[in-house]
């Protein structure tokens, strides 16, 4: 079952507002509707058209974006719209009836090469997750119909995924020339026919959900948060762009050691584990003065 949460986006046009979603509403599909009678095939569009303010609706992967007469101020009604979008879908509202025609948005992937010779990072031109996931094995895959089908590939030996891109370690039996064309055209024909990436709740099952992170933070200690904060500010965005992620396990205030796990391309990267450790470990002893003495990364 899930539970959807609504989080309030500005964008950059201050008239448009995006009401984003922890779950996914359509299968990678988008639909616009610039009035009510245009809005027949969407319920909940239709219930949003009934306010006065309301110019028109867009509805795509995982989130619901409006666009707003000028009678009044995005500040004034913006939480009241995101509690109503949340009943609406906890309470099983529909959002868009099956006969809907989707608006044609052609999905492209194209293959980028990581500092890690055995990933491939292959990025999508939408949004595909809300969450990162990683699968070491067609066993761990079960929450991930796309992961499941990848690893039956002889040459996949695990599979990440973020927002808009999946990065593939491949074995060594095989080399990239010889693959990625066969790779980029599955995942690009996986999600223009609308199939399912990650299971609905997969999220939750795994505690990746933003409560469930939330919630793990405020658990930690001062030092710890602290961590957390540099490593998701300085060292995080850096190694997305090269298709892997950094995530912190613990830190020990007796031996000043802080453990972090390296995923996607810096898992079992030749030269990551030591540049990123020794990277992070200069970052931290420098921000954190007396606090940090040792990082060990560790390869998920």
């Amino acid at each position: 079952m899930k539970t959807y949460k609504v989080s309030v986006r500005e964008t950059t046009n201050n008239a448009i507002v995006k009401f984003e979603l922890n779950e996914f509403i359509t299968q990678h599909q988008s639909f616009e509707f610039n009035n009510i009678d245009e809005a027949k095939s969407s319920p909940l569009a239709q219930q949003l058209f009934y306010l006065p303010f309301v110019k028109k609706v867009y509805i795509s992967g995982n989130f619901i974006a409006v666009e707003r007469f000028s009678i009044v101020e995005w500040s004034d009604v913006q939480d009241e719209i995101a509690e109503q979008i949340e009943s609406y879908l906890n309470d099983g509202g529909i959002v868009i009836e099956t006969t809907a025609e989707a608006k044609k948005v052609p999905v492209t992937v194209y293959a980028e090469s990581t500092p890690n010779p055995s990933v491939m990072k292959f990025v999508a031109n939408k949004k595909i997750v809300t969450s990162l996931f990683e699968f070491t094995s067609i066993d761990d895959a079960k929450l991930s119909p796309i992961a499941t089908e990848l690893f039956h590939f002889p040459f996949v030996k695990s599979v990440f995924i973020e927002e808009n891109y999946v990065s593939i370690t491949k074995y060594d039996i095989a080399e990239w020339q010889d693959i990625t064309i066969e790779l980029r055209e599955f995942i690009k024909n996986y999600i223009e026919n609308g199939k399912e990436v990650v299971v609905a709740g997969a999220a939750e099952q795994l505690e990746k959900s933003t409560e469930q992170l939330d919630s793990n933070f405020d658990a930690l200690d001062d030092t710890s948060k602290q961590i957390v904060n540099i490593l998701e500010e300085y060292v995080k965005p850096a190694v997305a762009s090269d298709g892997g992620n950094i995530q912190f396990i613990s830190y020990d205030e007796n031996t000043k050691n802080v453990s972090v796990l390296l995923q996607g391309a810096c898992s079992g990267c030749p030269s990551s584990t030591f540049t990123l450790k020794s990277g992070i470990e200069n970052m931290l002893k420098e921000m954190l003065q007396g606090k940090v003495e040792t990082v060990e990364a560790i390869n998920g």
